[in-house]
């Protein structure tokens, strides 16, 4: 049990006796895994544990891009994962927005379809020109997935309508979107004290062991056992899940003061992707750059470095504002968890131990569905009738 000396009687009672369900992880998908296991049993107690005085994971540090697929990035996948598997993907990422934006509703995401650009540079004219052979074919399994025809077309007047330097052309998206981050994780924490959830914040769990009719979670502080506990900390996940296909990812981003008369609307990905940047309350948010540092940026270090920050911001001022005065008010980083595969890993790990991990940086797409996917297969494990 935790240390007794240092909590009530009435803690003991409410929060930590008769745990059912503990969730690792305040995110998206956390949040998500336990309001599904407090729906399918509203008898269950679920306990959420969150190392962080906020949310440590990607889940509240993101670009808010509620993107599903880029055309140039599907033609590259095409390239290399098998054609039913590089659908799927799509198909779960366009599901689980339908599924966050059903959970909230737009209005409380702050949910703004204003499309997307995948933006080319001569560097990548090769791939654009083969992947504009694919287009009809892309548009086409795209209307299966969405039901919406022409979802992706040439948009050649990018550079100039926005004031951008060096780009050449782009392939819109015209489904694409964003959300407000904190608005969407605002919900989530509402949703769970709602469904009488509790979510201890500054609780680092250690590790998770299993016992004959339950596991039990390890905690500086001492310890505390349910009947199952989900691994929902993505990026983080190696520390219980070491022989998971799971790495940490570090994205680093900055955000400008509010600029005055600002055009830009919309969602951008910029060099394979490996760069994006939005517009959100007048200013411009930037983050990306991993791919000059693969190694020094597969870590679990929440900070930013001198040489990432300094290539984006040579990026923002010679790029995407060229012309137009901006300073730079706050910078940050965010992990996210990646692997081998763009699927995430949803399963069993060991008796009564469940993961919900990887989401390849697509947390805000397919996150929610993830958690809810999780929590049913716990569900179906307790009650296999």
């Amino acid at each position: 049990m935790v240390n007794s000396e240092k909590i009530s009687y009435w803690e003991l009672k409410s929060i930590f006796k008769g745990v059912d369900h503990v969730v690792i992880g305040a995110g998206i998908v956390g949040y998500s895994t336990a309001l599904t296991l407090k729906k399918l049993n509203k008898n269950a107690k679920v306990l959420i544990l969150e190392r962080g005085v906020l949310p440590f994971g990607a889940s509240s540090k993101n670009a808010g891009f509620a993107c599903f697929g880029s055309a140039t990035e599907i033609y590259n996948d095409l390239q290399n994962i098998p054609e039913h598997e590089v659908w799927s993907t799509v198909k779960k990422r366009w599901e689980g927005l339908k599924h966050l934006r059903n959970l909230f509703g737009d209005d409380v995401l702050k949910f703004e379809r204003l499309g997307s650009w995948d933006l080319i540079t001569d560097n990548e004219r090769s791939v654009y020109e083969q992947t504009i052979e694919l287009l009809p074919y892309l548009n086409q399994k795209m209307e299966e997935i969405t039901g919406e025809k022409n979802v992706y077309t040439v948009d050649s007047n990018i550079g100039e309508r926005f004031g951008f330097q060096t780009i050449t052309t782009s392939i819109s998206n015209r489904l694409e979107g964003q959300i407000d981050t904190a608005s969407m994780n605002s919900a989530f924490y509402k949703a769970v004290v709602a469904a009488d959830i509790h979510v201890l914040f500054g609780t680092e769990v250690k590790s998770v062991v299993s016992l004959e009719n339950g596991a039990k979670v390890l905690l500086a502080d001492g310890e505390l056992v349910a009947k199952t506990v989900s691994i929902c900390t993505n990026g983080f996940a190696k520390q219980f899940l070491s022989d998971e296909d799971v790495k940490p990812a570090r994205a680093q981003v900055l955000i400008t003061k509010p600029i005055a008369n600002l055009q830009l609307k919309g969602t951008f990905h910029y060099d394979s992707g490996f760069y994006y940047f939005r517009n959100i309350d007048n200013r411009v948010l930037f983050g990306g750059g991993r791919n000059i540092d693969i190694e020094g940026e597969t870590t679990t270090e929440v900070a930013t470095t001198s040489k990432i920050i300094a290539h984006l911001e040579h990026l923002l001022q010679t790029v995407i504002l060229p012309d137009t005065p901006f300073e730079i008010e706050h910078r940050w980083a965010g992990i996210m968890g990646v692997g081998a595969s763009k699927q995430p890993i949803v399963k069993k790990v060991a008796p009564s131990i469940y993961c919900a991990v990887r989401l390849g940086g697509m947390g805000v797409a397919i996150g929610s569905l993830v958690g809810k996917e999780l929590a049913q297969l716990i569900n179906q494990h307790l009650d296999p009738h």
